[in-house]
């Protein structure tokens, strides 16, 4: 039985990786032959390098996607770099709860890694599901929240299980407003909206693993950090990330000469590392950046560089309140 460590009372995982490190750096040496992962969005940006990475390990490796054809061009190609045939594609929508009810019941055996890399960014209108709830909401956290619990014997049956989910630095921008959820009393912010999305992901790795630690499952969320060069980033309006730069909690002390972008490689890093390194067995409900173990702000001292993690995204509180709520949005049980 996997062991589950406090976060509350264990001192912060350090490793000897950081910015710079690449997915190849971090997996190098660890060997996956005989685990199974899903890496949600594999067919674009970091989820393709974290596919290769894993695949490139030995793991066999199922693209969860909104386009197949897409992902039959990626698994051919991590096929071409890795060697490695086991690469399938199954497609996902994680706005559409009937989509993911259909992956789940196509799914069949154990699961050793969940890799929930997919999102939206920052839509600039507000759009909505059938179900009535805000579309970043709804896809970057819903959707994951359905998957896995949709996959939780398959998790448990790995007897080792962890579930990575990407989060981001916008988890700053808001906390989840349990009140208004889906800004049907508020006007709708694009930043605050994506924030709340990305607060949600971290508060599930907090409850995830309190709850399905006995199952030898963990989960911890990740921030990839800021990668120029994926769809999300060179989509973006520039009137949009203007104002999500100066709508940032750290918008008076920030330089763009300063920020430091990281290739695709460089921004899957983290994601491989705390879906493979030994270091982090038994450990869940964190939030890592760089390759570490993020520090938790201060909620009273301004934060100028951007790192670290919000308290009220840890906060067991609203991990569980969160997670009941999620079951009724859902009508789900596990």
């Amino acid at each position: 039985m996997t062991r589950i460590t406090d976060m509350t009372t264990a001192p912060l995982i350090q490793t000897r990786f950081g910015f710079a490190s690449t997915a190849a750096e971090v997996i190098d040496g660890i060997y996956l032959s005989g685990r199974r992962a899903i890496v949600t969005g594999g067919s674009s940006g970091i989820g393709i390098e974290t596919a290769r990475a894993l695949a490139g390990a030995g793991a066999e490796v199922t693209l969860a996607v909104r386009d197949p054809d897409a992902g039959d061009r990626t698994a051919t190609d991590i096929t071409a770099t890795t060697g490695n045939t086991a690469i399938h594609v199954d497609r996902l929508d994680l706005a559409d709860q009937a989509s993911v009810a259909t992956f789940v019941a196509n799914w069949s055996g154990p699961l050793h890694l969940l890799i929930n890399n997919a999102g939206v960014m920052a839509l600039p209108d507000l759009q909505r599901t059938k179900e009535g709830w805000e579309m970043q909401f709804a896809t970057n956290y819903l959707g994951h929240f359905a998957l896995a619990l949709g996959l939780h014997a398959a998790l448990a049956a790995a007897g080792d299980a962890r579930i990575v989910s990407l989060s981001s630095v916008g988890h700053q921008r808001s906390p989840v407003i349990f009140d208004d959820l889906n800004f049907t009393s508020r006007p709708y912010d694009l930043g605050l909206a994506y924030g709340q999305s990305k607060t949600a992901i971290v508060l599930f790795a907090v409850e995830a693993t309190r709850r399905w630690g006995s199952d030898g499952i963990t989960a911890n969320a990740v921030h990839p950090g800021t990668i120029a060069a994926t769809n999300l980033m060179r989509d973006l309006d520039p009137d949009v990330l203007a104002h999500l730069r100066a709508s940032a909690p750290y918008a008076e002390t920030f330089d763009e000469s300063k920020v430091r972008y990281k290739t695709i490689e460089q921004g899957a890093a983290t994601s491989v590392l705390v879906a493979t390194s030994p270091q982090l067995d038994g450990i869940g409900g964190r939030y890592f950046e760089d390759c570490n173990q993020a520090r938790v702000l201060d909620p009273d001292a301004p934060n100028t560089s951007g790192s670290g993690v919000a308290a009220y995204a840890l906060d067991p509180a609203n991990a569980n309140r969160l997670w009941e709520l999620s079951l009724k949005l859902t009508g789900l049980e596990y």
